[in-house]
């Protein structure tokens, strides 16, 4: 059985960072896409960031145009766990983030593509 636990999340202000990890057991996605997802109050669930196999050691990446160059999506392989960098956090941030995963080597984007999902972490920018 597959499951996805997120951890990390928490109460930070404005412009401060917060580091999401994402741990998988049951199966390994290592060279597979997993994603960040987050839903904001009143608001659907977005795409933040997926990662991907590219080949040999590599993977590469796609991020939301509101997080680029602000978020960034990495995986630890030997401890089948993902994680989400974030800095420079800004209140609109304000989020549960989920992650998931599914059995494809392309960047996903779409949440109807993923087969796989945690139960999500709060994270709560303040201003």
């Amino acid at each position: 059985q597959v499951q996805l636990v997120e951890s990390g999340g928490g109460l930070v202000q404005a412009g401060g960072s917060l580091k999401l990890s994402c741990a998988a057991s049951g199966r390994t996605f290592n060279r597979h896409t997993m994603a960040w997802f987050r839903r904001a109050p009143g608001k659907e669930r977005e795409f933040v960031a997926a990662i991907t196999w590219r080949g040999g050691d590599e993977d590469y990446a796609d991020y939301a145009d509101s997080v680029k160059g602000r978020f960034t999506i990495s995986r630890d392989n030997a401890k089948n766990t993902m994680y989400l960098q974030m800095n420079s956090l800004k209140p609109e941030d304000t989020a549960v983030y989920s992650c998931a995963a599914t059995y494809s080597y392309r960047l996903l984007t779409t949440e109807y593509e993923y087969d796989y999902w945690g139960q999500g972490t709060q994270v709560t920018v303040s201003s």
